[in-house]
């Protein structure tokens, strides 16, 4: 069964960082999914941010966060993690951790992958 729980989400000023995980069951193996990171601010549709296929070499990120944000994984942990850096206001949302197996497809519609954590909040604000 996929697991995936997702930790790291807080408060920060403008300009600030955090880092957020998601750990997945230890019956599956991340290199074998398409892992990636959602966000949905209220009253929005949920859009994708980062996504990553190691198997392929395949690493989406959304415009809004390239430079900014980086995806990567730790095998040994079967952990993926989202660097967000120089965090603006309009990136408070809830952040979804996703699997999806065997490809990322496009890697940033919400309805290809068929496995979700949580959630975890992120808030930037002065």
């Amino acid at each position: 069964q996929v697991q995936l729980v997702e930790s790291g989400g807080g408060s920060v000023q403008p300009g600030g960082s955090l880092r957020l995980s998601c750990a997945a069951s230890t019956y599956m193996s991340i290199d074998d999914y398409c892992m990636a990171w959602f966000r949905q601010a209220p009253g929005q549709k949920r859009e994708g941010v980062a996504a990553v296929y190691t198997t392929r070499g395949r690493i989406y990120y959304a415009d809004s966060v390239k430079g900014r944000f980086t995806i990567s994984r730790d095998n040994a942990k079967n952990t993926l993690y989202l660097q967000m850096n120089s965090l603006k206001s309009e990136d408070t949302a809830m952040y979804y951790c996703a699997a999806r197996y065997l490809g990322c497809n496009s890697g940033s519609d919400p309805a290809d992958f068929g496995y979700w954590g949580q959630g975890t909040q992120v808030t930037v604000s002065a």
